[in-house]
Protein backbone atom coordinates (compact mmCIF):
# COMPACT_ATOMS: atom_id res chain seq x y z
CA UNK A 1 0.00 0.00 0.00
CA UNK A 2 3.01 2.32 0.45
CA UNK A 3 4.14 2.20 -3.17
CA UNK A 4 0.69 2.60 -4.36
CA UNK A 5 -0.14 6.27 -1.81
CA UNK A 6 3.74 6.96 -3.31
CA UNK A 7 2.26 6.02 -7.03
CA UNK A 8 -0.63 8.22 -6.32
CA UNK A 9 0.85 11.12 -5.38
CA UNK A 10 3.58 11.29 -8.44
CA UNK A 11 0.37 11.17 -10.51
CA UNK A 12 -1.77 13.83 -8.77
CA UNK A 13 1.60 16.12 -10.32
CA UNK A 14 1.18 14.48 -13.98
CA UNK A 15 -2.72 15.61 -13.70
CA UNK A 16 -1.99 18.83 -12.87
CA UNK A 17 0.72 19.65 -15.39
CA UNK A 18 -1.69 17.92 -18.19
CA UNK A 19 -4.69 20.49 -16.89
CA UNK A 20 -2.49 22.85 -17.19
CA UNK A 21 -0.67 21.98 -20.78
CA UNK A 22 -4.28 22.24 -21.88
CA UNK A 23 -5.01 25.71 -19.90
CA UNK A 24 -8.14 24.17 -18.13
CA UNK A 25 -9.30 25.42 -14.93
CA UNK A 26 -10.76 22.14 -12.51
CA UNK A 27 -12.43 21.60 -9.43
CA UNK A 28 -11.17 18.37 -7.10
CA UNK A 29 -13.22 15.68 -5.42
CA UNK A 30 -10.96 13.13 -3.18
CA UNK A 31 -13.57 10.48 -1.93
CA UNK A 32 -12.17 7.84 0.64
CA UNK A 33 -14.15 4.73 2.54
CA UNK A 34 -13.87 5.53 6.07
CA UNK A 35 -11.71 2.97 7.10
CA UNK A 36 -9.13 3.49 4.53
CA UNK A 37 -8.76 6.90 5.52
CA UNK A 38 -8.69 6.96 9.10
CA UNK A 39 -5.96 3.92 8.78
CA UNK A 40 -4.17 6.84 6.20
CA UNK A 41 -4.78 10.03 7.86
CA UNK A 42 -1.38 11.57 7.03
CA UNK A 43 -1.71 10.36 3.38
CA UNK A 44 -5.13 11.90 3.04
CA UNK A 45 -3.60 15.70 4.53
CA UNK A 46 -0.70 14.97 1.81
CA UNK A 47 -3.27 15.08 -0.98
CA UNK A 48 -4.85 18.33 -0.21
CA UNK A 49 -1.68 19.73 0.35
CA UNK A 50 -0.20 18.11 -3.29
CA UNK A 51 -3.79 19.52 -5.03
CA UNK A 52 -2.72 22.69 -3.28
CA UNK A 53 -6.33 24.38 -3.81
CA UNK A 54 -10.07 23.80 -1.94
CA UNK A 55 -11.61 20.65 -2.19
CA UNK A 56 -14.61 18.69 -2.21
CA UNK A 57 -13.69 15.55 0.67
CA UNK A 58 -16.50 12.75 0.61
CA UNK A 59 -16.53 9.90 2.55
CA UNK A 60 -17.87 6.76 2.73
CA UNK A 61 -19.14 4.27 5.59
CA UNK A 62 -18.98 1.48 3.45
CA UNK A 63 -16.67 0.41 0.31
CA UNK A 64 -19.44 0.02 -2.79
CA UNK A 65 -16.44 -0.42 -5.32
CA UNK A 66 -13.48 -1.74 -6.25
CA UNK A 67 -11.43 1.13 -4.93
CA UNK A 68 -10.72 2.70 -1.61
CA UNK A 69 -9.76 6.00 -2.55
CA UNK A 70 -10.28 8.42 -5.88
CA UNK A 71 -8.97 11.54 -6.76
CA UNK A 72 -10.69 13.61 -9.55
CA UNK A 73 -10.41 16.63 -11.54
CA UNK A 74 -13.53 18.06 -12.69
CA UNK A 75 -14.29 20.78 -15.32
CA UNK A 76 -17.27 22.85 -15.10
CA UNK A 77 -18.75 23.66 -18.02
CA UNK A 78 -21.04 26.52 -19.31
CA UNK A 79 -24.06 25.21 -18.00
CA UNK A 80 -22.47 24.16 -14.54
CA UNK A 81 -21.70 20.74 -14.96
CA UNK A 82 -19.34 18.74 -13.56
CA UNK A 83 -17.27 16.35 -16.30
CA UNK A 84 -14.19 14.30 -14.85
CA UNK A 85 -11.35 14.30 -16.49
CA UNK A 86 -8.32 13.09 -14.69
CA UNK A 87 -8.82 10.57 -12.17
CA UNK A 88 -6.50 8.44 -10.05
CA UNK A 89 -7.90 5.28 -8.05
CA UNK A 90 -6.54 2.79 -5.59
CA UNK A 91 -8.43 -0.32 -6.29
CA UNK A 92 -7.73 -3.12 -4.09
CA UNK A 93 -10.28 -5.72 -5.66
CA UNK A 94 -9.85 -6.67 -8.98
CA UNK A 95 -6.91 -8.23 -9.21
CA UNK A 96 -7.87 -11.02 -6.80
CA UNK A 97 -10.82 -11.15 -9.16
CA UNK A 98 -8.90 -11.69 -12.15
CA UNK A 99 -6.23 -13.25 -10.91
CA UNK A 100 -3.33 -10.97 -11.42
CA UNK A 101 -0.40 -12.26 -9.43
CA UNK A 102 3.33 -11.38 -8.86
CA UNK A 103 5.77 -13.51 -7.24
CA UNK A 104 7.34 -11.40 -3.54
CA UNK A 105 10.59 -11.73 -2.73
CA UNK A 106 9.94 -14.96 -0.89
CA UNK A 107 8.60 -16.71 -3.91
CA UNK A 108 5.13 -16.42 -2.84
CA UNK A 109 2.24 -15.66 -5.14
CA UNK A 110 0.42 -12.15 -4.49
CA UNK A 111 -2.08 -10.19 -5.51
CA UNK A 112 -0.71 -6.70 -5.99
CA UNK A 113 -2.66 -3.52 -5.94
CA UNK A 114 -4.01 -1.92 -9.17
CA UNK A 115 -3.72 2.11 -9.51
CA UNK A 116 -6.43 3.15 -12.20
CA UNK A 117 -5.28 6.14 -13.97
CA UNK A 118 -6.54 8.98 -16.53
CA UNK A 119 -4.41 11.81 -16.59
CA UNK A 120 -6.23 13.77 -19.19
CA UNK A 121 -9.63 11.85 -19.59
CA UNK A 122 -10.58 10.78 -22.89
CA UNK A 123 -9.83 12.64 -25.83
CA UNK A 124 -13.25 13.61 -26.92
CA UNK A 125 -13.58 14.53 -23.55
CA UNK A 126 -11.03 16.97 -22.92
CA UNK A 127 -12.02 18.85 -26.71
CA UNK A 128 -14.92 19.17 -25.15
CA UNK A 129 -13.49 20.50 -21.72
CA UNK A 130 -11.44 23.23 -24.02
CA UNK A 131 -14.39 24.01 -26.42
CA UNK A 132 -16.32 24.91 -23.29
CA UNK A 133 -13.97 26.91 -21.83
CA UNK A 134 -13.52 29.02 -24.93
CA UNK A 135 -17.53 29.66 -24.69
CA UNK A 136 -17.35 30.88 -21.29
CA UNK A 137 -14.08 33.12 -22.16
CA UNK A 138 -16.25 34.29 -25.34
CA UNK A 139 -19.21 35.42 -22.80
CA UNK A 140 -17.09 37.48 -20.80
CA UNK A 141 -16.12 38.94 -23.48
CA UNK A 142 -12.19 37.54 -24.24
CA UNK A 143 -11.28 36.16 -27.25
CA UNK A 144 -11.11 32.19 -27.90
CA UNK A 145 -8.05 30.40 -28.05
CA UNK A 146 -6.37 27.15 -28.18
CA UNK A 147 -2.93 26.91 -26.51
CA UNK A 148 -0.17 27.67 -28.90
CA UNK A 149 1.19 23.96 -29.27
CA UNK A 150 -2.54 22.38 -29.80
CA UNK A 151 -3.30 25.21 -32.31
CA UNK A 152 -3.74 23.89 -35.84
CA UNK A 153 -2.45 26.44 -37.43
CA UNK A 154 0.17 28.41 -34.82
CA UNK A 155 1.14 31.66 -37.56
CA UNK A 156 -0.40 32.44 -40.49
CA UNK A 157 1.78 34.62 -42.68
CA UNK A 158 -0.44 37.48 -44.79
CA UNK A 159 1.04 38.77 -47.85
CA UNK A 160 0.17 42.69 -48.65
CA UNK A 161 0.45 41.41 -52.60
CA UNK A 162 1.29 38.33 -54.57
CA UNK A 163 4.72 39.91 -54.96
CA UNK A 164 5.61 39.31 -51.21
CA UNK A 165 4.79 35.54 -51.63
CA UNK A 166 8.29 34.20 -52.27
CA UNK A 167 9.59 35.92 -48.93
CA UNK A 168 6.71 34.16 -47.07
CA UNK A 169 7.64 30.82 -48.40
CA UNK A 170 11.23 31.47 -47.12
CA UNK A 171 10.04 32.39 -43.82
CA UNK A 172 7.50 29.21 -43.65
CA UNK A 173 10.48 27.11 -44.20
CA UNK A 174 11.94 28.81 -41.47
CA UNK A 175 9.70 29.21 -38.49
CA UNK A 176 9.55 25.95 -36.04
CA UNK A 177 5.59 25.74 -36.56
CA UNK A 178 2.16 24.69 -37.78
CA UNK A 179 2.84 27.89 -40.46
CA UNK A 180 0.62 28.78 -43.56
CA UNK A 181 0.38 31.59 -46.21
CA UNK A 182 -2.92 33.50 -46.62
CA UNK A 183 -2.27 33.54 -50.88
CA UNK A 184 -5.45 33.85 -52.12
CA UNK A 185 -6.53 36.81 -53.94
CA UNK A 186 -7.98 38.97 -50.57
CA UNK A 187 -7.86 42.08 -49.10
CA UNK A 188 -5.18 42.06 -46.46
CA UNK A 189 -8.31 43.11 -43.71
CA UNK A 190 -10.32 40.18 -45.25
CA UNK A 191 -7.77 37.71 -44.30
CA UNK A 192 -6.75 39.24 -41.08
CA UNK A 193 -10.57 38.85 -40.17
CA UNK A 194 -10.73 35.33 -41.63
CA UNK A 195 -7.48 34.15 -39.30
CA UNK A 196 -9.37 35.85 -36.45
CA UNK A 197 -12.33 33.69 -36.96
CA UNK A 198 -9.67 30.46 -37.12
CA UNK A 199 -8.73 31.39 -33.51
CA UNK A 200 -4.92 31.30 -35.40
CA UNK A 201 -2.52 32.42 -32.30
CA UNK A 202 0.07 34.28 -34.15
CA UNK A 203 -0.89 36.34 -37.65
CA UNK A 204 2.04 38.49 -39.32
CA UNK A 205 1.55 40.65 -41.90
CA UNK A 206 4.72 41.18 -44.59
CA UNK A 207 4.58 43.90 -47.40
CA UNK A 208 7.71 46.41 -48.63
CA UNK A 209 8.84 47.77 -45.04
CA UNK A 210 8.88 44.54 -43.31
CA UNK A 211 11.01 42.80 -45.86
CA UNK A 212 13.42 45.38 -46.35
CA UNK A 213 13.99 46.06 -42.17
CA UNK A 214 13.25 42.23 -42.24
CA UNK A 215 10.75 42.30 -39.28
CA UNK A 216 7.05 40.57 -39.42
CA UNK A 217 4.23 43.06 -38.26
CA UNK A 218 2.70 40.42 -36.07
CA UNK A 219 -0.92 40.28 -34.60
CA UNK A 220 -1.59 37.94 -31.31
CA UNK A 221 -4.64 36.82 -30.11
CA UNK A 222 -4.86 39.01 -27.49
CA UNK A 223 -4.82 42.00 -29.66
CA UNK A 224 -1.91 43.38 -29.22
CA UNK A 225 0.49 44.20 -32.22
CA UNK A 226 4.32 43.99 -32.26
CA UNK A 227 7.43 44.53 -34.55
CA UNK A 228 9.45 41.41 -34.42
CA UNK A 229 12.36 39.72 -36.45
CA UNK A 230 11.83 36.13 -37.62
CA UNK A 231 14.37 35.26 -34.68
CA UNK A 232 12.38 36.99 -31.79
CA UNK A 233 9.19 35.02 -33.42
CA UNK A 234 10.89 31.69 -33.58
CA UNK A 235 12.47 31.96 -29.85
CA UNK A 236 8.51 33.09 -28.14
CA UNK A 237 7.25 30.16 -30.08
CA UNK A 238 9.84 27.85 -29.29
CA UNK A 239 9.96 29.26 -25.69
CA UNK A 240 6.02 28.57 -25.33
CA UNK A 241 5.98 25.17 -27.03
CA UNK A 242 9.16 23.60 -25.29
CA UNK A 243 8.53 19.62 -24.10
CA UNK A 244 5.25 19.56 -26.33
CA UNK A 245 4.62 17.38 -29.16
CA UNK A 246 4.34 19.09 -32.48
CA UNK A 247 2.99 17.45 -35.72
CA UNK A 248 2.20 19.46 -38.99
CA UNK A 249 -1.43 18.68 -40.26
CA UNK A 250 -2.01 17.37 -43.55
CA UNK A 251 -3.14 20.26 -45.53
CA UNK A 252 -1.87 22.14 -47.80
CA UNK A 253 0.00 25.18 -46.47
CA UNK A 254 -0.68 28.13 -49.14
CA UNK A 255 -4.74 28.49 -48.25
CA UNK A 256 -5.58 29.10 -52.51
CA UNK A 257 -4.56 25.22 -52.65
CA UNK A 258 -7.31 24.25 -50.24
CA UNK A 259 -10.77 23.07 -51.26
CA UNK A 260 -13.90 25.12 -50.34
CA UNK A 261 -16.31 24.20 -48.31
CA UNK A 262 -19.91 25.47 -48.86
CA UNK A 263 -23.62 24.66 -48.11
Amino acid sequence: MEQAKQEFSSQIQLCKKCMEAFELDYEVAIRFVRDFRDQNSAFAGQLIELVNQPSLIEVWNERFFYFVTKLEFNFIDAQDKASCLSTIQIDVENCERFDIKYVDESGQDKHPLLLHTSISGSIDRVLYAMLENQAIRMRKGEKAKFPLWLAPTQVRLVPVSENFNGHCEKLMASLPARVDLDDRDLTVGKKIREAEREWIPYVAVIGEKEVESDTLSVRTRDGAQRVLKAAELEAEIRGETAGKPFRRVNVPDHLSRRPIFVG
